[in-house]
């Protein structure tokens, strides 16, 4: 008896691919401050090695579950949202086909192409794939293809937690007298390159990010050092 072939599981756009990169970054970058913080309060407060490296450790694995969560949560609200979209004009088409013909031509229309021959693409669209085109042409989504919660979810938990690792190893294995300069240094590459990432994937201006960053960065230590002093 032959066995049934599996169906091929479509690949993702460039939409998909994007927010779970974009998932990793916020996740690496909140992994790298929020360890540091952490690590910069409790070693300014004592030079137990392995109090400092415990609280480092545990808070890892906090923001990394914690970012973990918030992604899962944020993106699965996204998704539903793009299924009632869907819903909503599957519903339209049956009840007021005429104004989805009408969004079509507008749509064209402001790309240029006239009134007549906009028309005409609109219904010849709208006979062969009415859903597929309302969708792409009034909400620019391609039909079948959700944000994926759990994408984004463990992007953001590996990232997190990598991130972290920088200035948790910086802290804690480098030796004493480069321990403070180490991290500075760890920390301030590491938010640099987070910084230099989201610029592209937001496709904003690269320096400005990196120095926003990278100042992000140095107030976070300078901050949490300071706490770590008055105890």
């Amino acid at each position: 008896m032959l066995s049934k072939a599996k169906p091929k599981k479509e690949k993702q756009t460039m939409d998909e691919k994007l927010n779970t990169l974009r998932a990793g970054v916020l996740g690496s970058n909140d992994g790298i401050l929020t360890v540091v913080g952490v690590l910069f309060s409790v070693a300014a407060a004592t030079t137990n090695q392995f109090t400092i490296f415990i609280a480092g450790l545990s808070d890892l694995f906090a923001c990394a579950f914690s970012m973990a969560s918030g992604e899962y949560a944020s993106v699965s609200t996204q998704k539903d949202t793009e299924k009632a979209v869907v819903e909503k004009e599957r519903q339209l088409l049956k009840t007021d086909f005429d104004s989805e013909v009408a969004a079509v031509k507008r749509h064209y229309m402001t790309m240029g192409v006239t009134e007549e021959t906009s028309l005409a693409i609109a219904k010849d669209l709208l006979a062969k794939k009415p859903l597929e085109t309302v969708v792409s042409v009034k909400y620019d989504m391609q039909l079948g293809h959700y944000m994926n919660p759990w994408d984004a979810a463990f992007s953001s938990l590996f990232s997190a937690a990598a991130g972290g690792i920088f200035p948790l190893f910086a802290m804690t294995f480098l030796p004493t007298a480069m321990k403070w300069p180490g991290t500075i240094i760890a920390v301030s590459l590491s938010v640099a390159l987070t910084g230099y990432l989201s610029a592209v994937l937001g496709k904003g201006n690269v320096k400005t990010a990196v120095i926003r960053n990278v100042i992000v960065g140095i107030i976070t230590m300078f901050i949490h050092y300071y706490i770590g002093t008055l105890f």
